[in-house]
């Protein structure tokens, strides 16, 4: 008996590679795209969070707002304290998070935090988020698409 061991040819494996090269161009954009928004959700989700907890901690601590973004985090041992909330992750405590840098400030009198902001920045503009985030103690969350969101910018949604 005679076997057909006739494979592929090199214009049919080229063919194919073509298809696989062109299905690819289609497909990674969108990819992009879904990966900048999801990113952005999640930078304005944080700042949520952010701004809640914020409360919890002025509420539980009464010495106004935290100092910084480690003390909403988790302590290192032992029970949450005023330096060491419990709050929040320890992934937003070191301020970066899902392509976004947060950048904590805030203002004191008397020992007392009665302000904060907060600003999300995309870490690779273009490629890890497009907006500039910005929220104070207010809770409005602001977007700015073209530079560092201030307190003068658009609302989200707004």
């Amino acid at each position: 008996m005679k076997k057909n061991n006739r494979g592929f040819s090199l214009i049919e494996l080229l063919i194919v590679v073509a298809i696989i090269l062109i299905i690819a161009a289609i497909a990674i954009p969108s990819l992009l795209r879904s990966r900048i928004a999801a990113n952005q959700a999640s930078a304005a989700g944080a700042l949520r969070t952010i701004n809640t907890v914020e409360v919890a901690y002025a509420s539980t601590y009464n010495t106004g707002y935290s100092p910084t973004l480690v003390a909403l985090g988790p302590p290192s041992s032992g029970n949450p304290s005023a330096t060491a909330a419990g709050l929040i992750d320890s992934v937003l405590a070191a301020g970066s998070k899902s392509g976004y840098s947060f950048v904590y400030a805030t203002s004191a009198v008397n020992a007392r935090y009665d302000t904060y902001t907060i600003n999300a920045n995309p870490l690779t503009p273009g490629t890890s988020g497009t907006n500039y985030y910005y929220t104070d103690q207010t809770m409005v969350i602001r977007v700015n698409s073209a530079s560092s969101a201030g307190a003068a910018d658009s609302p989200i949604g707004g």
